[in-house]
């Protein structure tokens, strides 16, 4: 059994709830990413911020993003996975959910993060052709 510890990104770098939406932007673009836990001042993992939450909550709207706190624009439901779980339970999951990235805690702390990347290099072609399907399925008309 292949768990989400052993397919998961490490070292996994928050953006802070207080932090500016140009701060968090800034750090997505140092580490090349498109999604940052949040989390708040007692480190808790609070949500997710994706580069789109950016573009739709704050620049769309015409807000400032100086003035945006990453806190305030988390959209959706958390979703998490353990450690432990296998990597199918963690596809199935992210199948379930329709998302692209999921947090990984071990005892309630983040410890990494799943990407899609992650379970095809893990997984092989034919479980993640599914995968990417059932999450990708809103996105068609992108």
């Amino acid at each position: 059994m292949t768990t989400a510890a052993e397919i998961m990104t490490a070292g996994v770098q928050c953006v802070r709830s207080s932090d500016s939406v140009v701060e968090a932007a800034q750090r997505m673009a140092t580490l090349n990413v498109g999604a940052l836990p949040i989390c708040g001042e007692d480190n808790q993992l609070r949500g997710m911020l994706t580069d789109r939450d950016i573009v739709v909550e704050v620049i769309a709207e015409s807000k400032d993003p100086q003035a945006v706190k990453a806190g305030e624009i988390r959209t959706g439901t958390l979703v998490t996975v353990d450690a432990i779980d296998d990597v199918r339970k963690v596809m199935s999951i992210m199948s379930q959910h329709q998302v692209r990235r999921v947090p990984v805690l071990d005892g309630g702390r983040l410890v990494g993060i799943i990407a899609q990347a992650d379970v095809a290099i893990a997984l092989g072609n034919d479980a993640v052709g599914s995968t990417v399907e059932a999450i990708s399925t809103d996105f068609d008309s992108i």
